[in-house]
């Protein structure tokens, strides 16, 4: 597998996207996924290489 993927959990959603925005700046990745908590109790988020972010062109979630 060669997909590189960066994930964030955290406690608050606040802090979750944060982490995920520093990820980005640093990494110079693109938002994935937004901050949810839907798995359970803690937020999360993902993120991708900028090369392998989604535009809307394609199918699957879609972030602006």
């Amino acid at each position: 597998m060669d997909d590189i993927v960066f994930m964030v959990r955290a406690k608050s959603r606040a802090v979750c996207q944060q982490q995920l925005d520093l990820i980005c700046e640093r990494m110079g990745a693109r938002p994935a996924t937004l901050p949810t908590n839907a798995v359970g109790s803690a937020w999360v988020a993902r993120a991708v290489p900028a090369t392998k972010a989604r535009t809307g062109d394609g199918p699957g979630p879609s972030v602006g």
